[in-house]
């Protein structure tokens, strides 16, 4: 008997004929064959020497990796919304855009992230001979998200403004599936789409960056900075510029100055602030009043940086993929934009649009999760079974998904209101609601994205923290949310600002809103205790302000967080009046269920004296003398 095999169980030295001196088992390609003693096996020379090289056995199991479902049609809630909130025949001419370009987002677009997160930005400050040339390189998908950025019309849609007063909530649907998967150049986009509403908002006389910023043509899109942060910080403008502008003959001006936190730093042009020098006396006036805001273009028109020299790349925890800079402006010829001293003043349209996009940014990462995280459920079984038949399990899905629908749809009433606002038609109640909610939906959807987008990491077990499976990237991004245009008791504070300016009438227009929906549904069994429920806990919260008035800045954080509570109910009951779908009042019974006014559990905290208590208790053994 002669046989033809792969050789494995048997040390072959040569090629030839093998005689056994004893009984062998030996594994042929096909089959186990006994060979008995003293019987010849011809061996192939194409095997000779496999068994060095042979595949170790891992077992047969390979779990199998979530899917990146269509951002647009797997998500039943922004459908839902749009539906209920954009007319039929705005819809249906928007809907086949919609569902295209969600699937663009999870394949694609997501691709072109990944490669953004694999190839981050460096900095070529010479050239071989050492010339200075300060080159930011970018990967190509990069270059490609710009393209993307300008064909899909991701900043022109509200101003060329096909859509009327819902071209918002349009372009506000495309981002909110773009963001998680643009490799960050959401961020780009935040400041662009800020430098265009405010050169539409002051009418500021910038044709060339105007139809720059809002082309769908890719060969001309722009992209814009936004360069405030200076080494003393951010958030206190005020105090924290001390770029000067030093005026020229011919009206322009060349600043001089130390730009500490400046992203997107391979945009086209930028916005920022200054403070103007007099000419004659060479003083400059401190404080906010002193401040002004300029234009300029980061190149010349021959290709070489304007004056600017790049100092630095920051090494950041995440948002790796956008190249963020510290920059020397060391005679940058730049426009004034403002009138002068009212810079800040100046960048507040900046601003509105700036923290819309962190919410969106903020909402759209919680729905990237939880869409991965429940098709990961589906596919991985433990203890015999799905994961997604496991109650607990679900109970924690359950739970995401209620904080992303609620986090999504405080962010969609703003950009309804800053459609309305875009066409000069917004009624004085969604102005003050506007102006009030805003820095609430910043700051507490950030802080809802970092708690969910970690709960979501838990719920791939140890795959969610291996950074191949690109799902590490999307908790170092979210980290820089609740930080980005404002920290959580920055915002707070502007919340009181918005308060005490509008004395009290940014209050009113809540409580208005507020008793509208209970109003609403005074028929609805399933709804109406509901309301009620959340009205009688805005009046007590309304209560010890109006009682307490100088409270207002000890308890900003807890106010802030229970406008945001009871607001999301109310819109959320709106929305499954709407509807009538049993699964949306589902929705608003378990957001209820949270501790939605925290402004009344810690009403005893706020006080003088307890900023001593806190004092002692942080400070407590503390080495140094505060």
């Amino acid at each position: 008997m002669m046989s033809k095999m792969r050789w494995r169980d048997l040390k072959i030295y040569q090629k030839g004929i093998f005689s056994s001196n004893a009984p062998l088992n030996v594994r042929c390609a096909s089959s186990d064959v006994e060979y008995s003693q003293g019987q010849q096996i011809e061996v192939q020379s194409s095997t000779l020497g496999a068994h060095n090289f042979a595949f170790a056995k891992h077992g047969d199991f390979i779990q199998v990796e979530p899917e990146h479902q269509n951002s647009y049609t797997s998500d039943s809630f922004l459908q839902s919304y749009l539906r209920h909130n954009i007319p039929s025949e705005v819809m249906n001419s928007i809907d086949t855009d919609l569902t295209q370009f969600g699937g663009k987002c999870a394949h694609e677009i997501w691709n072109l992230g990944q490669q953004c997160e694999q190839n981050p930005p460096y900095l070529r400050q010479t050239d071989a001979w050492g010339k200075r040339i300060d080159e930011i390189v970018t990967c190509e998908a990069w270059k490609e998200q710009k393209r993307i950025a300008a064909r899909e019309g991701l900043i022109s849609i509200p101003y060329q403004n096909e859509q009327d007063v819902y071209s918002r909530l349009y372009q506000c649907a495309k981002l909110y599936m773009y963001s998680p998967a643009s490799g960050l150049y959401n961020c780009p986009l935040a400041m662009t789409d800020g430098a265009a509403k405010t050169i539409q908002a002051l009418q500021l006389d910038l044709p060339q960056a105007w139809n720059h910023l809002t082309s769908r043509d890719p060969s001309k899109f722009w992209t814009s900075g936004q360069w405030m942060t200076e080494r003393k910080g951010g958030s206190d403008v005020g105090a924290g510029t001390e770029t000067i502008a030093i005026p020229q003959q011919d009206g322009s001006y060349k600043l001089y100055g130390y730009k500490w936190f400046s992203s997107a730093t391979d945009s086209d042009m930028t916005m920022t602030l200054a403070r103007i020098q007099n000419p004659q006396t060479g003083e400059i006036m401190a404080g906010s009043k002193g401040i002004s805001m300029f234009y300029l273009k980061i190149r010349n028109d021959n290709g070489a940086l304007n004056n600017i020299q790049v100092v630095k790349l920051k090494n950041k925890l995440g948002t790796r993929q956008l190249p963020t800079a510290e920059l020397l402006l060391g005679g940058t010829d730049a426009k004034l934009v403002s009138p002068e001293g009212r810079g800040i003043p100046a960048i507040s349209s900046m601003l509105t649009i700036s923290r819309l996009h962190n919410s969106i940014s903020s909402a759209a990462a919680m729905r990237k999760i939880v869409s991965l995280a429940r098709d990961y459920a589906v596919k991985r079984t433990a203890f015999g079974r799905s994961v997604a038949d496991q109650p607990l399990h679900m109970q924690t899905l359950a739970r995401m998904e209620v904080d992303t629908r609620g986090s999504s749809v405080l962010v969609f009433d703003l950009a309804r209101q800053l459609g309305l606002h875009d066409n000069g038609c917004i009624q004085d109640q969604d102005m003050l609601l506007m102006r009030l909610m805003t820095p609430v939906a910043k700051l507490f959807t950030a802080k809802m994205a970092v708690a969910t987008v970690s709960e979501g990491l838990e719920c791939f077990g140890g795959q969610g923290y291996i950074e191949d499976t690109g799902i590490p990237g999307l908790l170092r991004d979210s980290q820089v949310l609740p930080i980005w245009e404002g920290t959580t008791n920055i915002l707070s504070l502007d919340v009181v600002r918005a308060i005490t300016k509008t004395k009290g009438e940014v209050l009113k227009a809540f409580m208005a809103k507020i008793s509208q929906v209970e109003n609403q549904v005074k028929d609805s069994a399933e709804l109406k205790d509901l309301a009620k429920e959340v009205t009688q806990t805005v009046q007590k919260s309304f209560a010890i302000i109006q009682k307490q008035p100088e409270i207002l800045e000890h308890c900003a954080r807890d106010l802030s967080f229970t406008l945001a509570n009871t607001y999301i109910a109310a819109l959320l009951i709106e929305h499954a009046n709407r509807t009538r779908d049993p699964l949306d009042a589902e929705v608003v019974s378990s957001w209820m269920k949270r501790d939605v006014a925290p402004l009344l559990r810690y009403t005893q905290t706020y006080s003088g004296a307890a900023l001593n208590k806190h004092q002692n208790l942080v400070y407590q053994n503390y080495e140094h003398q505060k």
